[in-house]
């Protein structure tokens, strides 16, 4: 009975104010027009619920015909298959506006009659405004960009956000610097890795004498350019706290992302940290050489933070691209984005605001050549250590269900295979500098590394995360300029990215990350603009451990993100399909 008295009382109050409405809402008229040609009609509920809510909300006069999505226009085609499919829909008036659609007064052809319905807001294409660009170059004759710079450079002068994606080497830094230089801003805040906030720094002062300033620790200096890495933004910015935030006080111009799949995870404090701090930002540009690290919806994120139509609408985005779909675990329902699908369109539709180009495709560099070099291992240590991996994976199941856990028991065997291989690598690196070359190690351990290195002596230069800023660049500049010094020995993570080490024509993988980004990333060290000789790259694999399973699977996942960016990229899940493929052995 109460329900019934509450249903009457909505009705009432949406009847009462139909009768005296003389606003411009066609679909309210209409609504009004019914009950007033029948005195008995009642509305429905959901149409006396949208009377009590937007009586008050005047609509906004559009008159004009407006360019939609392809996704909706099928969409569209899908739900009234006696259509055919459009590419605009006319919008006589915006009746409500509300956070994610909007509802229209228009039609979708010229002959239909004007009606009301819904629209996503991520249907509606917005007509992006370019910004004019004309760049004097003459003053960058020190060191000139060079013609495919000189595209990306005009792309993001013409774009106030954008992703720039170039592949790694194509000089993404040096685009981006004189971008900033050319875009009229006065503070500019660049985000990057710990690891290149002096490769930022010395770009800059490559190009101009405004001032720049590292942040370290909890340290934040007023400057024309400030450089804080992923890590310490945290303090310097508290989103519960935002009216103390020193990085909103510095009323930012502009804002850089490097490496920018690094908030590829929204569960991430930094991400959480960067979608905060550029909500209020007009210029923002990403930088990365990877923007889908390992799925569609790690590509979600950034095209989120440059305002991507596709990113307006998480489960349209989940279904389409992700091949996503919920599932039960015990009363909550929960979503499977682990996949992929439609990616050329994807691609697509994400053209616009994203410059990708290969080395292959922009410079006349050489062929990087891949060389699996097989081992067999002979280690009585190794088999023990396998024997009480298998022994606790078999015999702790409810603990062994956990991939962390399985990945950290396996740390040892790692570090096993790592120093197994030392003198195989060695081997290989003296028959490459007997033929004149130079040659870069990298190892993710420090015992083999140091061992490596303590080999070579004076001959090689050592680079891992505890090496301090100016050692790390002393290293890398005795190795590119110095005849002595012939071998560059770096931990996979500490020397892996952001250096360019073009001296060598050899590089050296002597353990396994279990990330492809990371060996991507490694050669590319060598493999990099002013390369000019062939680089060869060497892995030597123990094919009767563990080893060989995770070389095989790195090595054939490579399609999902190429399809997405033109190249060839990393699949998702590598992790846990790798455990997977070890554990059933």
């Amino acid at each position: 009975m109460e329900n019934n008295l509450q249903n009457i009382s909505i009705e009432q109050k949406a009847l009462s104010i139909l009768e005296k409405y003389e606003g411009s809402n066609n679909y309210i008229l209409k609504i009004k027009k019914q009950c007033e040609s029948n005195k008995k009609h009642i509305p429905t509920r959901s149409q006396c619920e949208y009377v009590i809510n937007y009586s008050n909300t005047t609509p906004k006069v559009a008159k004009k015909w407006v360019d939609i999505d392809s996704y909706f226009s099928k969409k569209l085609v899908e739900d009234n298959p006696f259509i055919k499919e459009p590419d605009k829909i006319y919008v006589e008036k915006i009746l409500i506006d509300k956070d994610k659609s909007y509802h229209i007064w228009g039609k979708v052809h010229s002959g239909e009659t004007i009606h009301d319905f819904w629209v996503p807001k991520a249907a509606i294409v917005k007509q992006y405004k370019e910004n004019f660009v004309e760049v004097d170059y003459s003053k960058y004759g020190n060191r000139p960009p060079l013609s495919h710079q000189k595209e990306a450079i005009e792309k993001l002068l013409k774009n106030d956000k954008f992703i720039l994606a170039d592949d790694m080497g194509l000089g993404k830094t040096t685009s981006t610097v004189i971008a900033s230089l050319e875009s009229g801003a006065k503070k500019v805040l660049i985000i990057c890795p710990a690891s290149l906030k002096i490769n930022w720094e010395r770009e800059i002062r490559n190009y101009t004498e405004k001032s720049v300033y590292i942040c370290e620790g909890k340290k934040f200096e007023d400057s024309d350019y400030i450089i804080a890495n992923y890590d310490i933004l945290k303090n310097f910015h508290d989103p519960k706290d935002k009216e103390n935030s020193l990085i909103l006080k510095s009323n930012f111009d502009l804002i850089i992302i490097d490496e920018a799949h690094y908030v590829s995870n929204a569960q991430a404090q930094r991400t959480k940290i960067i979608m905060d701090l550029t909500k209020s930002i007009n210029k923002l540009w990403l930088l990365t050489g990877t923007p889908m690290t390992s799925r569609p919806m790690n590509y979600y994120n950034l095209l989120k933070l440059i305002d991507s139509p596709v990113s307006q609408n998480w489960m349209a985005y989940a279904i389409r691209y992700c091949n996503g779909y919920q599932f039960r675990v015990g009363s909550k329902k929960v979503w499977n984005v682990t996949g992929a699908s439609n990616l050329e369109e994807l691609r697509e539709r994400t053209s616009r605001q994203i410059l990708r180009r290969l080395k292959t495709d922009v410079l006349d560099l050489p062929e990087k050549i891949m060389t699996p070099v097989y081992l067999r291992l002979k280690s009585k240590f190794y088999e023990g250590l396998m024997g009480e991996y298998y022994d606790w994976y078999n015999n702790r199941q409810e603990e062994s269900k956990s991939l962390s856990i399985q990945f950290t028991k396996l740390m040892k065997v790692r570090q096993v295979i790592a120093e197994e291989k030392i003198s195989t690598t060695i081997e290989l690196a003296e028959n490459i500098l007997e033929q004149g070359k130079k040659v870069i190690i990298f190892s993710n351990f420090t015992e083999p590394l140091k061992k490596i290195h303590e080999h070579f002596g004076k001959k090689s230069v050592y680079l891992d995360g505890s090496t301090t800023k100016p050692a790390r660049q002393d290293a890398v500049d005795k190795f590119q300029e110095s005849d002595k010094i012939q071998v560059f020995c770096g931990n996979m993570k500490a020397a892996g990215v952001g250096l360019t080490l073009t001296a060598a024509e050899a590089v050296i993988m002597n353990d396994l990350s279990f990330v492809p980004a990371d060996h991507s990333q490694a050669e590319d060290r060598a493999y990099r603009y002013g390369q000019k000789n062939s680089v060869s790259v060497y892995y030597p694999i123990f094919e009767n451990t563990i080893e060989g399973v995770i070389y095989d699977i790195l090595d054939s996942k490579k399609k999902i993100i190429g399809t997405v960016m033109g190249d060839d990229g990393t699949s998702s899940d590598i992790v846990e399909q790798i455990l997977n493929e070890i554990n059933n052995k």
